[in-house]
């Protein structure tokens, strides 16, 4: 049984058309997702800003947003120089203790290996022993001469990092200037009143998802600092650790548990690890210490601060937060699950719309099987 299908020329072009658009769109996306990254932080970063410059607006004679806004990137700008001051000095210190380090545990492994000549020697493994050092020494030396390069680049991402940073900054301080007035000339737009108020509705819901899951990690990951900058503060008081390290363990922390999922666990390596360099027992205690504070947060803390803010499964936000991290990297997994939250919002009105029409209709279909 043949079955012929008949399409007419303006179908078929309007079919290829919207394909040939959908691809010239990614493409377009792709190639732009660098630009689109800064704007979806700067917009991310003015919706938390949002309602402490909304209260400075209206406590500010004559009720100024700029003034509002202005107070409110003075006080980020003072948190990002308290943070260069408190934070890089000891990180540099502590750099510098590895590579001081580094050469006596290489010069220990040399006398350990010294004590093992006898057992080479009697095995005839002198060859494989000189090939394992030559092969070493050659790959210490391509590493030397890449120092050099990874330098230079690191400086540049430094500058790059920077200049991102400021146009962010930016962008963000006039869609906060600028918000409200553009919001207002998008809901004059509207003809239906009903209409209105349902999608003014559906974007306070949304906003509501952001500011709240932002504020509740906030909340989450300052208590997280400040347990591992107490913990470290203790263990210099025990240990051979220096106390002035608190404080960059304490931002270390509160910055990688902003990623959610993995960012606390990162942390804790970076910490554990410069502090093996300082003292091993206070690496193991350290890390202990900080694994019970997790099993206390993700059970405890997070449950009573997050609760039903964002009302998605353990499934759907290591899902998110992957696609987000593989997309665009550490901001892509910062903003993943708040990005989830909103379309979970979508798409519970769009199942709750069109369970309405469903009976509605059946509704419908009762009264006119009674009427007939």
């Amino acid at each position: 049984m043949k079955i012929k299908l008949d399409i007419d020329t303006r179908t078929f072009v309007r079919f290829w058309l919207v394909v040939i658009g959908f691809v010239v769109a990614a493409f377009v996306i792709y190639s732009a997702r660098t630009a689109l990254i800064i704007i979806a932080s700067a917009a991310f970063l003015a919706l938390v800003l949002n309602p402490p410059v909304n209260r400075l607006a209206r406590i500010l004679p004559g009720r100024s947003r700029v003034g509002g806004t202005a107070l409110a990137y003075v006080a980020v700008v003072l948190a990002l120089g308290a943070f260069m001051f408190l934070v890089v000095p000891p990180i540099v210190q502590q750099t510098a203790k590895v590579a001081e380090t580094f050469p006596g545990l290489v010069t220990s492994a040399t006398e350990q290996y010294k004590g093992l000549n006898a057992f080479i020697h009697t095995y005839n493994l002198q060859p494989q022993v000189d090939s394992l050092v030559n092969s070493i020494k050659d790959s210490a030396t391509s590493l030397a001469g890449a120092v050099g390069s990874n330098l230079l680049s690191g400086i540049g991402s430094f500058f790059y990092g920077v200049s991102t940073l400021i146009m962010i900054l930016g962008l963000s301080f006039f869609m906060l200037v600028e918000g409200p007035v553009w919001m207002k000339r998008l809901w004059r737009l509207y003809n239906d009143e009903n209409l209105m108020d349902y999608h003014q509705s559906l974007i306070r819901r949304m906003y509501s998802v952001v500011t709240g899951y932002v504020t509740g990690q906030l909340s989450i990951s300052a208590i997280a600092g400040l347990f591992a900058g107490l913990s470290v503060f203790v263990l210099s008081l025990i240990f051979n650790v220096p106390a002035n390290f608190a404080i960059p363990a304490a931002a270390i922390i509160f910055i990688m548990s902003l990623i959610p999922m993995f960012g606390e666990m990162i942390g804790m390596v970076i910490i554990g690890l410069v502090l093996l360099f300082n003292d091993p027992g206070a690496a193991l205690v350290f890390v202990i210490a900080f694994v019970i504070y997790m099993q206390i947060e993700n059970n405890y803390i997070v449950p009573k601060i997050q609760s039903r803010k964002l009302e998605l499964s353990a499934l759907a936000i290591l899902v998110s937060v992957i696609i987000g991290i593989y997309l665009f990297g550490i901001a892509g997994g910062i903003i993943s699950i708040p990005i989830a939250g909103c379309v979970r919002i979508f798409v519970d009105e769009y199942v709750t719309r069109k369970g309405v029409k469903k009976s509605r209709r059946a509704l419908a279909r009762e009264k006119s099987v009674k009427l007939v």
